[in-house]
């Protein structure tokens, strides 16, 4: 029975290890040579880094065998598994265009590409025997000249039968020089009806209060609760919703421990700002969302009702769900008995 919606879910970073280790084997051996078996890969592949940008070049391993000519294989297994086994209703993909386009290929060549890329996406993301409702946010990346960032933007304006937002990802704290430049992108966006969410207080060097007002969501946002909570009345005000991915910050050595999240949670019920909670990578992490439900209830970071309170906020915030209620809803509305049924159960229990 599919329930959730995940909003924040990276394309590189959906693969599961076994996905990733079987189509190697049969594609690619040379890039899994130094693994003498797959528990040494999955091991590699899924344990913690020291910093976000450690973390972050494992993308550049998936995006490598990302293609046009195998993603319709990565997206029907990552659709099966969401579907099976996360009992997702909706999903938002986000990824770098540009970065699935061939390197060899000159800058202009590449950027005319990228429309090739977002229909076999969007193509390959629609699957009868796995109808999860799915959209995706095209992601500007912090070390792109700005040509390639606003040809995503372009790209995602164009293309919203496919988009429903843009993203700025490739490291918070790289933003920084280049701050006007986002700032720009976001406005020209806004000026075009593209949606948009930004990773930011990710870590503590991804922390700019000045990119905050262009975003409907915000990417993580763990540090404004953390560091900033006087920020936290205005992200109210905005009607702005954190995407926070606890197993994340355990995998980047943002956090040291998971119960710190506590901290992120209780400030944000108690100023009003709605969370929902994602898997980020769920790949690279070997985790579903499902678990990450499970794992802040088991170490009493939330618990049923907040739980519940956040799965109704990712429908609620998602960019492209079509219905005003969640799944859960609409199946009570169904299963609900008509009155000459409860009247055939009242005579039958006599």
């Amino acid at each position: 029975m599919a329930l959730y919606a995940e909003l924040h879910r990276h394309l590189g970073g959906s693969v599961v290890p076994r996905v990733l280790w079987r189509y190697f084997q049969r594609h690619s051996t040379e890039l899994i040579s130094r693994f003498t078996e797959y528990s040494e890969f999955e091991d590699f592949y899924t344990r913690p880094r020291n910093t976000l940008d450690e973390y972050l070049e494992l993308h550049t391993l998936v995006e490598s065998v990302q293609t046009v000519e195998t993603l319709p294989y990565f997206i029907y297994r990552l659709l099966r598994g969401a579907y099976i086994f996360e009992n997702l209703a909706y999903l938002e993909l986000r990824y770098t265009p540009y970065l699935r386009t061939p390197e060899h290929l000159s800058q202009a060549e590449r950027i005319d590409k990228m429309t090739e890329i977002v229909n076999i996406v969007g193509k390959s993301s629609h699957l009868p025997e796995y109808p999860i409702i799915t959209s995706q946010i095209l992601c500007m990346h912090s070390r792109l000249p700005y040509e390639v960032n606003k040809a995503i933007v372009d790209l995602a304006a164009q293309n919203k039968d496919y988009v429903c937002a843009i993203d700025v990802a490739g490291g918070d704290s790289y933003y920084a020089e280049r701050l006007e430049e986002w700032i720009s992108l976001y406005n020209y966006a806004q000026n075009l009806g593209v949606k948009t969410t930004g990773h930011l207080y990710e870590t503590t060097a991804g922390c700019y209060p000045e990119l905050l007002p262009y975003l409907m969501r915000i990417g993580h946002g763990i540090q404004i609760p953390l560091l900033y909570p006087e920020l936290l009345k205005d992200v109210a005000k905005r009607g702005q919703c954190l995407e926070v991915c606890p197993t994340t910050y355990l995998k980047t050595g943002t956090l040291q421990d998971i119960r710190q999240l506590k901290l992120v949670f209780d400030r944000c019920f108690e100023a009003g700002v709605d969370i929902a909670i994602c898997t980020d990578n769920a790949g690279l992490h070997n985790v579903r969302l499902p678990f990450e439900y499970e794992n802040l209830l088991t170490y009493d970071i939330i618990n049923f009702a907040q739980l519940k309170a956040c799965q109704d906020a990712a429908f609620r915030h998602a960019f492209a769900w079509p219905y005003t209620q969640r799944p859960a809803s609409l199946l009570n509305g169904l299963l609900k008995p008509e009155p000459d049924q409860v009247l055939a159960m009242q005579d039958y229990s006599r």
